[in-house]
């Protein structure tokens, strides 16, 4: 450890919140989910939904908004935080969390670096043993098809003049709420509950879609000093 540095055992990337991540560069479009229009034939509402989604974001390459992430754990009290965010295609993130809770997380594509400033301490792995969800690697990788995956419904009542979607997984992994824009299909909201009932909330404003990104913002230097946690397994 480094001098000055506060004591603290090995840690791991904070999975819950990742994964929610991922959710929120697969509905933004970034990764192509391949999904076909027919497997919703049966719902005409919910098959314009999930077809303009994916033909609104089918050209995307890029992303970046504002946000606002609100994170309520059980038995903890809920927390808020606010930040930037940009993905670029394929597999590239940056989110940089405001004061007073400052925090880095970048993806490369292939590695995830979490950068706690205070702590002055980054948590590295790779993007996939990080993630661990099966559905969210895939969709990560470009891989992933909504009708297999997921148990898609609309939800109702939310009276936020947006296009409400639950995705339940078939297999292991997180539930997942949207809410589109009838406009543009833009993904306003993400609402991720993970299987312990653990709920993160992101919305996002200022979105704005292909605007050129540098690929310098996702490559990552751990500041001098720092901390290096490399966990063996995530599991």
């Amino acid at each position: 450890m480094t001098a000055g540095a506060k004591a603290r055992g090995p840690t791991k990337p904070k999975l819950p919140r990742l994964a929610g991540v991922v959710c929120a560069l697969w509905v933004a479009g970034l990764f192509s989910c391949g999904c076909p229009g027919v497997a919703y034939a049966r719902d005409d509402t919910l098959a314009k939904a999930l077809d303009g989604l994916q033909r609104h974001y089918r050209e995307t390459r890029s992303f970046s908004a504002k946000f606002l992430e609100e994170i309520a754990a059980v038995g903890a009290p809920k927390r808020t935080r606010t930040g930037t965010v940009y993905f670029l295609k394929p597999g590239r993130m940056r989110w940089e969390f405001d004061e007073p809770s400052k925090e880095l997380i970048v993806s490369d594509g292939a590695q995830l670096y979490n950068y706690d400033p205070e702590l002055n301490q980054v948590v590295e792995a790779p993007l996939t043993q990080a993630l661990r969800s099966p559905g969210a690697t895939e969709f990560l990788l470009g891989a992933g098809d909504v009708a297999r995956d997921f148990n898609a419904s609309l939800l109702d009542g939310a009276g936020n003049g947006l296009t409400n979607l639950k995705l339940v997984p078939k297999r292991e992994g997180n539930t997942v709420e949207l809410g589109l824009d009838p406009n543009n299909y833009d993904v306003q909201t993400i609402r991720v509950i993970d299987q312990l009932g653990n709920v993160t909330r992101l919305k996002f404003t200022n979105i704005v879609n292909n605007t050129p990104i540098s690929d310098s913002l996702f490559k990552f230097a751990a500041p001098s000093g720092a901390d290096i946690v490399r966990p063996e397994s995530l599991k």
